[in-house]
């Protein structure tokens, strides 16, 4: 009798055959998985460059009103991936398991299924913003009444797009399961161009919403099929038939629902810390807070285009070859520490005089404190999030879930009373303890479900630390020196104009 060795499925508990050797290796290899992060850095700073240049005469051109309209258009093409139940990570996930057990038969049925819920939810999502459209512009938004005709056609028109938005996330999901994240950023880079440069072509035609609208929502269409076409080009047997598969809902929409949770509670947690501080403080105060948070959060683009490689990959090799997965994951863990501990440091040290420089005393006096706590969080949550993708691509997403509800309803506790009796430090030191917690929890559960990641990870810190505490000598004595240098500068009268200050 034939033994087939098997491996425990981490969501369900069961048994499931363990993949056989070699079964798509090269998703796994290390140069591939860094130039994916190039590329996801690239796509993800290229419109970052083009928004600060069209911004601008966005702004002369449709003047204040359209333009505060028009980002509620892009909140709403961003936020859209509501919609989808968490279904695109889901399909992603699922393929990659696939894929690592050398099992690629039922990706095409996967596939489809998937492809299918996500343009059911699309036209749900569509229905919704439909309806509410009227109540938005009328009621809610307190639109210009000259401008509540154009808006509400505009809303219509986008909420036509959802389904497309959507499909695309799915679509997307596919070609990350297989690593194409050059085909992935070639697609995204031109279109984060266009949402920005696409209304700058509208403005010698007209300044009405509408066509500034229907020229991104046309835009949407040709991403999306351009995706679909690369999805049939990699996966030929996509193209036999579209099929329907009753017992892929079920894992789907478990993975996916637990991943909706997070979507909703994280966002949630990161945006209320504001509110809280408006309520509680000053308006002016929000500014205090917002400004070195806005800019020190910034830092997460590195980890975030690490872990969105790392989520198929953790897929991929937990059931092809765990000790690949922790070697991955101990490697991906000593980069993000070694590549931002100097930064974060620079940040802390220099925060008041970076902010005196950069926006004037009042504002150094203000928010000093609160960038070097927000940069001490800001590191702590980078460490966190490869964790957190280990987590979840391994087919846990619930564990991620349970924890941001469980951390909810204490941290707004917290963040109430610190603020209530530190000010906005307080809230700085709130999100960085939620965020230090965060990422000791991950961390535990990452060794729980990986025991292998405990010695590797024990070796990083290790190997790490001595770099580290050479950084960290080098730089207090210098920066002790500067310190003693200065005072006796200053102790012989020396101005601030001196050649010794310069």
């Amino acid at each position: 009798m034939e033994h087939v060795e098997t491996i425990l499925e981490p969501c369900t508990g069961e048994a499931m055959p363990l993949a056989s050797p070699g079964a798509n290796l090269h998703l796994m290899r290390g140069s591939l998985l860094a130039r994916n992060v190039i590329w996801n850095l690239i796509g993800n700073g290229a419109p970052i460059l083009v928004a600060v240049f069209c911004i601008p005469l966005l702004i002369r051109g449709l003047g204040t009103d359209r333009f505060g309209v028009l980002t509620l258009v892009w909140a709403l093409i961003g936020y859209a991936s509501l919609f989808d139940l968490g279904l695109g990570r889901a399909l992603t996930q699922l393929v990659a398991k696939k894929l690592g057990a050398g099992d690629e038969r039922e990706i095409p049925a996967l596939a489809w299924t998937s492809l299918l819920l996500m343009l059911l939810l699309g036209l749900v999502g569509a229905a919704a913003v439909v309806l509410a459209s009227p109540w938005l512009v009328h009621r809610v938004l307190h639109i210009p009444g000259a401008l509540q005709a154009e808006t509400l056609r505009s809303f219509y028109l986008l909420g036509l797009s959802i389904p497309v938005v959507i499909n695309t996330a799915g679509l997307r999901g596919l070609l990350e399961a297989y690593q194409r994240f050059g085909l992935i950023n070639a697609l995204r880079i031109p279109m984060g161009v266009f949402t920005f440069a696409g209304p700058l072509l509208v403005l010698p035609f007209s300044k009405s919403l509408f066509p500034v609208v229907a020229v991104l929502v046309v835009g949407r269409l040709i991403v999306w099929a351009a995706h679909l076409l690369l999805c049939l080009r990699i996966m030929p047997a996509l193209r036999q038939r579209i099929t329907w598969q009753l017992s892929a809902i079920g894992p789907l929409l478990r993975f996916g629902g637990w991943m909706t949770v997070s979507n909703v509670v994280s966002p949630l947690m990161v945006t209320m810390d504001r509110f809280l501080i408006g309520a509680l403080l000053s308006v002016a105060a929000v500014a205090y807070y917002v400004t070195p948070f806005e800019l020190v959060t910034k830092l997460l683009l590195i980890p975030g285009a690490l872990v969105a490689v790392l989520f198929p990959a953790f897929s991929t090799s937990f059931v092809q070859d765990r000790n690949q997965t922790a070697l991955l994951y101990g490697r991906t863990i000593k980069f993000v520490l070694l590549a931002l501990f100097p930064v974060v440091l620079l940040i802390v040290v220099f925060a008041q005089d970076g902010l005196k420089l950069w926006l004037g005393a009042d504002f150094a006096q203000n928010s000093g404190r609160v960038l070097q706590w927000l940069a001490v969080g800001v590191f702590l949550n980078c460490l966190g999030q490869v964790p957190f993708a280990l987590v979840q691509g391994v087919g846990r997403p619930d564990l991620t879930a349970k924890l941001h509800l469980i951390e909810l309803p204490t941290y707004l506790l917290a963040l109430w009373w610190l603020i209530s009796a530190r000010g906005i430090e307080g809230a700085a030191i709130a999100w960085t303890g939620r965020v230090a917690v965060d990422a000791l929890v991950l961390l535990g559960l990452s060794r729980w479900l990986l025991p292998k990641s405990a010695q590797i990870i024990r070796r990083t810190v290790d190997g790490s630390s001595e770099v580290t505490s050479k950084v960290l000598f080098e730089f207090s004595r210098k920066h002790a020196g500067l310190v003693r240098y200065r005072e006796n500068a200053n102790r012989f009268g020396c101005t601030k104009n001196s050649n010794i200050d310069q």
